[in-house]
């Protein structure tokens, strides 16, 4: 289960990669942030931003065009 939630479907780069960024600062240490989109540039930078940000990432899935990443700050 996510502790923190950012949903940013129908947004467009660089929204989803800002709005990560910004959950993850607000996350204390151990925290799960979960992104949920449907911008597939989106799907594949977030995940490369994550290592970049000393986050872990925990999980990528997709159902019906809407993925969601979790990563572990």
């Amino acid at each position: 289960m996510a502790d923190i939630k950012i949903d940013v479907k129908g947004e467009t780069c660089p929204v989803p990669l800002v709005e990560m960024r910004k959950a993850l600062k607000k996350a204390a240490p151990g925290e799960i942030v979960e992104v949920e989109g449907t911008h597939p540039a989106s799907k594949k930078e977030i995940p490369m931003a994550v290592e970049s940000l000393g986050a872990e990432l925990v999980g990528v899935e997709e159902e019906d065009g809407v993925w969601k990443i979790r990563i572990r700050k």
